[in-house]
């Protein structure tokens, strides 16, 4: 039976998709009947989740593509290459980003500024621009941008980061303006703190836990499964009239 919520025919090119929010977004859209492209830099990890997912949904659903984000023609590598075994790319799943620097933007060397913006930025423009015409053709899309609340508020210590998210959520308003004439949807989702191994120095000691989930009103971090639902959800037929936005999943925490 088909509901708001199935893919069934969809390809899905999910960056950061070997670990944390992008695994997790992986399952549930191959749960869902799309077919998924498992992406990150290592091959290895990538055929794995994608051995993962396939044992778990009983046929070859996804395939995995290595490609390091950071290179403008791995990633046209990664969207031919999704074409060339799946077809036309209807979801596009920007996750994959970076943080290499922990401490004032006073202190941030150049190179580990224009790093950051590089691959959470620039990244996810460059393959909106890859994947648009596939869309534009079927007058049918949808690129999800994974942001952070990070982007809505300052920070003493991962603020070139918070400045890339912030970003990320005026690129998908763009996007959306100039795409929605073509019926393609463009929106971010913006997690708060989730138990990833990318934010495991806000969170992994049990101190560190209890002190980062008491100002939130569910009174715990996210889990990668948490944020998986919102995607499915963006991508699906259940959101269809929403476009140049982004959902929130903090637990409260920006309440």
């Amino acid at each position: 039976m088909t509901t708001l919520f199935d893919l069934t025919g969809k390809v899905a090119l999910i960056t950061g998709s070997t670990k944390g929010i992008g695994e997790a977004i992986a399952h549930r859209m191959a749960e869902h009947g799309a077919k998924v492209v498992i992406s990150s830099r290592k091959a290895d990890v990538c055929e794995k989740v994608a051995g993962d997912i396939n044992a778990a949904r009983g046929a070859k659903v996804a395939v995995p593509i290595p490609a390091n984000i950071n290179s403008k023609e791995q990633l046209q590598m990664l969207v031919d290459e999704t074409r060339k075994q799946l077809g036309k790319i209807d979801i596009l799943v920007c996750n994959a980003a970076i943080n290499p620097a922990y401490g004032p933007m006073s202190k941030i060397d150049d190179s580990a500024f224009d790093k950051i913006l590089g691959a959470n930025i620039k990244s996810n423009h460059w393959l909106a621009q890859m994947v648009l015409p596939d869309m534009i053709e079927k007058k049918d899309g949808a690129i999800i941008i994974v942001s952070s609340i990070g982007g809505y508020r300052g920070s003493p210590v991962i603020g070139t980061y918070c400045i890339s998210k912030a970003a990320d959520l005026q690129l998908a308003r763009n996007l959306a303006v100039e795409n929605g004439p073509n019926n393609i949807r463009v929106n971010c989702i913006a997690p708060g703190l989730v138990k990833t191994d990318f934010a495991k120095a806000l969170w992994d000691t049990p101190e560190g836990e209890k002190r980062a989930s008491a100002g939130t009103p569910l009174r715990r971090l996210g889990e990668p499964d948490d944020i998986a639902g919102a995607a499915v959800f963006l991508a699906s037929k259940a959101g269809s009239w929403m476009t140049g936005q982004s959902i929130i999943v903090d637990g409260g925490t920006l309440s």
